[in-house]
């Protein structure tokens, strides 16, 4: 499973000209399923999102969570992250989950999110969807269990 974290100001999802979710200040995560993750791997990812220290305290380090600033989440499926480029100019998708399996781990993983008193918004699982976000920074971190 694979996570990837973007430090934002402002984020949304947009389906169909009509947007679905927006977030102030917190983080973009777009999150990759891969064959043989499980809900272990969700808790230890959503665990590691919500504590990792990435945004500025008053000495600018990098030193307060997700949770200290009070910031959202916007979670969005990524199936591209399993994609491998290791061979050829075509990526190969063979490592990602089935969609059954992806969408039950990428809701399980936004729902222990939750469980960390955050506030998050979804994208919708296997829609064609555009991303407008405003990193800051940019900050971006790639998690991976």
């Amino acid at each position: 499973m694979k996570a990837l974290l973007q430090r934002v100001k402002s984020a949304s999802v947009t389906v169909d000209n009509r947007q679905i979710s927006a977030i102030n200040n917190g983080l973009l995560v777009f999150l990759g399923v891969e064959k043989n993750d499980t809900s272990q791997q969700a808790d230890y990812l959503a665990k590691k999102t919500a504590h990792l220290r990435i945004f500025e305290d008053q000495n600018q380090k990098m030193n307060l969570s997700v949770m200290d600033i009070k910031g959202q989440i916007l979670v969005v499926s990524q199936f591209t992250l399993a994609g491998d480029t290791s061979r050829g100019n075509r990526p190969g998708f063979d490592n990602a989950a089935a969609p059954d399996i992806a969408k039950d781990l990428y809701q399980y993983f936004s729902e222990q999110l939750k469980t960390y008193g955050i506030d998050v918004q979804n994208g919708i699982f296997q829609a064609d969807m555009k991303v407008s976000l405003i990193n800051d920074g940019p900050v971006t971190f790639m998690l991976e269990k």
